[in-house]
């Protein structure tokens, strides 16, 4: 009897004349290719990592040194002092064929010109950490700049002027300063004092002194300690006990959305946008992989803190009964997907070659053309990823630790990302206001079970070729994923473009083998597990109200002659639309980066002050003169500017007091006033999407090519969440969230009361409007 077996390489048959091998070649050709890819990145990686190492120098500096002492001696001037001669004294003498003592001496002058450059680089970086800890220029108006801030702009060129690599400042960047405790505090009853009456702000301001005198001090030591030795002393914190440890669905209370180019469409073909933006999304990994991406730099010469990028692709968040992990794998060559109730593997290399937004295409449309049918218990498998941690963990750990469940999950986990191709359609129609709506729930959550929300993201593909993200939050922050879409977006518009008929620019391989089809044996146990997620998910998802709109009257262009940052006017207009709708004010949570500092993530804008509060309630009075009420804008408005620059430059007020609690917990250390300030709600939670952090095309030159931003859920049950785009000199987009749940809330409401508030606000100037 001959048994045989299949495997992608070879074939071999065992007969009674032994083993016989067919090797196929083109099998094992693919195989060499992509040993060979593989080795080539290891070069680059190595490359760059030296190239990286040694910035601001370089190699050719190094060689300019060694050339510079090697003449110097070879004209008799000793630019050593001697060192050269005292460094040939200690070389062994007469080691092989070539120990002469003319190779001793220039072997002396290498190692003499490396010491030299090496501590010239370190000097450089440490003088460029210094400058980099400098934060004044922040605090300076742009008309009326300090001569100090003038001299240390041109440091700041003259040591970062060579051309950098992604991470080339990693190691030039200030670590975050712990603020003091007083300062803290200070900063914290400030921001209370609006929310309280006299009463609950004595008791307050009580149990605060009580903890400063009394336990901070002890717990400040601790942070300090980790400050000195840890690179950031928050970020690992945050990650692990904000976001890895919840035990909640990911979906709506934590993951988020971003959306495509809202007003134009490039195709109307589903596989041939998905082929496109698939295939940018893998050069953008590319380029990170090589570096080649250039940092974020404010002012275009202040770095930011590019280490979030790492985990961008290739990653996975794994559940666990206590805590989630987050796997990274160093590569990845194939994406899953998924399409009515299928999962797929789809590689994107042929050997070392990867795959032309064409033959993407092609593996696509055969996805979409498979008629084949769901397995049983299939269709719904990723509600597991939208239902409880706990749950998750519980039926991974029982159904899919081996066999083929084992590896159809495998191939999902360690899939770059994750592509949803859905069968419905949806987009903008700026004639039908709740098109964007439907669109952003449709991104925030789908069905429940047509996104993998575990995966560092999900790309959507709606049957009419708009696109969306679904972002998974704990390895990284918005901005770091805009950074992405939009050199997709440009990429996909500007550089890889369509054909007349609307498909991928070329002529497919219709030798590609065919995506291959993800098997699974799931059992009934495991189907009620997916049952159980499934409902959890869904009256989660049913639950959440969202209401998305353009705001069309004006944008920054108009807002910056009312002499103040957009992000303040929109603020103050949250505040005053807030008290609109509830008739109080409440602890408002904005959003505000730190990453000018090694491995800074975010910190909280306590939107909600003094200034703003009284400026709202003389506009809800209705009895000051438009010059009172200017000019309690005018300070709200400065107050906002000034805590949002506190916060970036690491004099926020939540992260300090967070990692207090956390090292309180550690030290078995009960702290009333802790432990208040921590389960304070934040009832409107809100953030300012990033945009143009990259000139993939002139936007002035195009003004049709926005996107709308994206959006998240309502942090809090009887909250509201906001996000908002100001989307250009004429526009703006915002993405209000409640639950339906909540006798206090209404989305769409709140949304009307931002409008009213953004005119009534721009009434004060004068400032033009239209309404849309």
């Amino acid at each position: 009897m001959a048994e045989a077996h299949q495997a992608v390489a070879f074939q071999f048959t065992v007969t009674p004349d032994g083993v016989d091998f067919q090797l196929s070649r083109e099998a094992v050709r693919h195989i060499y290719l992509s040993g060979i890819n593989s080795w080539k990145k290891r070069l680059i990686r190595i490359k760059n990592g030296i190239l990286r190492g040694v910035y601001p120098g370089s190699p050719t500096s190094w060689l300019v040194v060694v050339m510079a002492t090697v003449g110097s001696n070879y004209c008799k001037v000793d630019i050593s002092m001697g060192l050269v001669h005292c460094i040939q004294r200690y070389l062994p003498n007469r080691c092989g064929p070539y120990g002469t003592p003319q190779t001793q001496e220039l072997l002396s002058m290498v190692i003499f010109s490396t010491g030299i450059w090496a501590t010239g680089i370190f000097l450089f970086r440490q003088a460029l950490k210094l400058l980099l800890s400098y934060h004044g220029w922040m605090f300076e108006m742009h008309s009326k700049t300090s001569h100090a801030t003038k001299i240390w702009a041109i440091c700041v060129r003259l040591l970062s002027s060579r051309r950098p690599m992604l991470y080339s400042f990693q190691t030039s960047l200030p670590k975050l300063p712990v603020p003091s405790v007083p300062a803290t505090i200070q900063r914290y009853l400030d921001s209370v004092r609006p929310l309280l009456d006299d009463e609950e702000y004595y008791r307050m301001e009580t149990l605060a002194k009580e903890f400063q005198d009394n336990t901070a001090p002890r717990l400040q030591k601790y942070l300090v300690l980790k400050s000195w030795w840890a690179t950031n002393y928050v970020s690992d914190w945050w990650e692990e006990y904000v976001y890895l440890r919840g035990r909640t669905p990911l979906m709506v209370n934590s993951n988020y959305y971003a959306m495509d180019f809202v007003l134009i469409r490039n195709t109307n073909v589903q596989a041939a946008r998905v082929g496109n933006a698939v295939h940018a999304m893998i050069m953008y990994r590319r380029k990170l992989d090589r570096e080649e991406i250039k940092p974020v730099m404010a002012l275009g010469m202040v770095p930011m803190c590019s280490y979030q990028m790492e985990r961008m692709f290739n990653t996975t968040r794994i559940p666990g009964k206590e805590t989630d992990v987050l796997q990274h794998l160093s590569e990845s060559r194939h994406v899953a997907v998924y399409h009515k109730g299928r999962f797929f593997k789809v590689w994107l290399y042929e050997g070392s070659r990867l795959l032309k937004p064409r033959d993407l295409e092609l593996q696509f449309q055969r996805i979409l053309d498979d008629p084949s049918p769901p397995q049983p218990g299939e269709e719904k498998l990723a509600a597991l990823t939208a239902g409880g941690r706990v749950e998750w963990a519980q039926a991974r750990q029982t159904f899919f630790s081996s066999g083929k469940n084992r590896t159809a999950l495998d191939t999902i986990e360690r899939a770059a990302f994750f592509v949803a191709l859905d069968e419905e359609s949806h987009c903008y129609n700026p004639d039908d206001e709740a098109s964007l709506s439907l669109y952003g729930k449709a991104l925030l959550h789908g069905n429940c079970y047509n996104r993998w929300f575990d995966k560092s993201f999900t790309l959507i593909s709606f049957k009419n070729g708009i696109l969306g993200l679904n972002t998974e939050h704990s390895w990284a922050d918005a901005p770091i994923i805009g950074h992405l879409w939009e050199f997709v977006l440009g990429t996909d518009t500007f550089h890889l473009g369509y054909s007349e008929n609307g498909h991928c620019v070329g002529e497919p391989n219709m030798k590609l083998v065919p995506p291959q089809r993800l098997q699974w044996d799931i059992p009934e146990q495991c189907r009620e597990a997916i049952e159980n997620s499934y409902q959890v998910a869904k009256a989660l998802a049913d639950d959440v109200e969202l209401y998305c709109f353009q705001f069309l009257p004006f944008g920054k262009g108009l807002i910056k002659k009312c002499r103040t940052s957009p992000d303040a006017f929109v603020q103050i207009a949250l505040q005053l639309a807030h008290f609109r709708d509830k008739g109080k004010f409440c602890l408002t949570y904005e959003a505000s980066m730190t990453r000018m500092f090694r491995e800074g993530r975010t910190e909280t804008v306590r939107s909600c002050t003094s200034e703003s509060t009284a400026f709202v309630q003389a506009m809800v009075k209705g009895s000051h003169t438009k010059e009172d009420l200017q000019d309690l804008f005018r300070k709200a408005s400065e107050k906002h500017q000034n805590m949002y620059r506190l916060a970036m430059t690491g004099a926020g007020i939540d992260r300090h007091l967070f990692c207090l609690y956390i090292v309180s917990k550690y030290l078995g250390v009960s702290s009333p006033f802790l432990a208040e300030v921590l389960s304070e709600p934040w009832s409107l939670s809100t953030s300012q999407i990033p945009q143009y952090q990259i000139r993939m095309f002139d936007p002035n030159q195009y003004p049709n090519h926005l996107g709308a931003g994206g959006g998240f859920g309502p942090v809090a049950d009887d909250g509201y969440g906001v996000s908002y785009m100001i989307a250009g000199e004429n526009t703006m987009f915002f993405h209000v969230s409640s639950k339906f749940s909540s006798s206090e809330t209404n989305a769409q409401r709140f949304g009307n009361h931002i409008r009213q508030a953004l005119l009534d606000i721009a009434d004060l100037f004068k400032v033009p409007k239209t309404e849309s």
